[in-house]
């Protein structure tokens, strides 16, 4: 994997910030439902948000 310049640094860290957000919200989200078909969404969502930040995560490795 080539080494990253310093504005695709700054790019990859502002995508993992954003999926972190969307996972803390769509969680939060998810704990506040009651119905259970919106409540498996905003799950699915909070997990798919989750999995983008861990695969943008390993170009840091």
């Amino acid at each position: 994997m080539a080494n990253l310049n310093q504005i695709e640094l700054q790019n990859l860290r502002h995508l993992i910030g954003a999926h972190d957000t969307a996972y803390q919200k769509y969680t939060a989200y998810a704990n506040q439902c009651v119905d259970p078909q919106i409540k498996q969404m905003f799950t699915k969502s909070a997990q798919d948000a989750l999995n983008g930040k861990q695969k943008l995560l390993t170009f840091l490795n």
